[in-house]
């Protein structure tokens, strides 16, 4: 679910800010049938998952929300300002720190529905990493370096220019200019991907087949978890610590080009941002 709250609050702040309250308040239900893509829930473990992603969000919205604002208001007091690369990285890395609170609160809940997940259920997770890979070759390998770049290109005008407005012809050579000199490598990122989907296979049907203590299974999930938040030392870890560094100097150059009016939209955006958590935090 941490992973659900940060993709779609990211996208719901590209919609406008209405749409964050709409997509937060709808999480546990989107939650669920994305989920249930991936496991095909049975009819007992249904209404469990609906209860615990109610109860998680209803922990978020009391615990996670506030702290979310003020990292708002941090970044619109930045936001008139010049920035450097490591307040980027210092802000990424508390964002980080949010959505691992969730996971972490996740995990007796998510220990429980492992221990319950039957072979068939496995073999949908199986079948379910199969077609996401399929989808991730035919949008990312099997298209040209120029094409990659091309769409990486378009993504990032797209979220700069609903934050600041439309970006001048300056600011968009400086953008292609970082996307053709980014390290990102969709090759190597496909490569972790299934490594992490055989780990998490291999160990779900661990638990299937030696029956652990609750006690047991959450250690050993709470281990794969921070292996992805954290990688181990070696070529993956190296990359994702490069394209940190490399997306906090990107951000950084591209904010210090910004006009006073984008600035001012830039803080306005985020006022907004920050009002429309202020009032998720009142409905509770």
């Amino acid at each position: 679910m941490a992973r659900i709250i940060g993709a779609l609050l990211a996208a719901a702040a590209l919609a406008g800010c209405s749409t964050v309250r709409l997509a937060y308040n709808n999480l546990p239900e989107v939650s669920y049938w994305w989920l249930d893509t991936y496991l095909d829930f049975d009819g007992a473990q249904t209404p469990k998952v609906r209860d615990e992603l109610a109860q998680l969000l209803t922990w978020h919205r009391q615990n996670e929300l506030p702290r979310i604002a003020s990292l708002l208001q941090e970044a619109q007091a930045l936001a008139p300002h010049d920035v450097t690369a490591a307040q980027a990285c210092r802000m990424a890395d508390q964002i980080r720190e949010r959505l691992l609170a969730v996971a972490e609160r996740a995990e007796p809940a998510g220990t429980e529905l492992a221990l319950s997940l039957t072979a068939a259920q496995l073999q949908q997770l199986e079948r379910k990493y199969a077609k996401n890979n399929a989808d991730y070759r035919k949008e990312w390998l099997e298209r040209s370096a120029a094409d990659v770049q091309e769409k990486r290109y378009d993504r990032f005008l797209d979220r700069l220019e609903d934050f600041y407005g439309r970006l001048s012809p300056e600011q968009r050579e400086l953008l292609r200019r970082q996307v053709a000199q980014s390290v990102f490598d969709p090759r190597l990122a496909d490569a972790e991907r299934r490594q992490r989907q055989q780990e998490a296979l291999q160990l779900l049907r661990g638990f299937n087949a030696a029956k652990p203590s609750a006690a047991e299974a959450r250690a050993a999930i709470h281990a794969y978890v921070m292996r992805i938040a954290e990688p181990p030392p070696g070529p993956w870890h190296d990359h994702q610590q490069a394209l940190l560094q490399e997306g906090c100097r990107n951000l950084a150059a591209l904010h210090n080009t910004a006009s006073a009016a984008q600035r001012e939209q830039a803080v306005r955006r985020l006022q907004a941002y920050h009002d429309d958590l202020r009032q998720l935090v009142a409905a509770r």
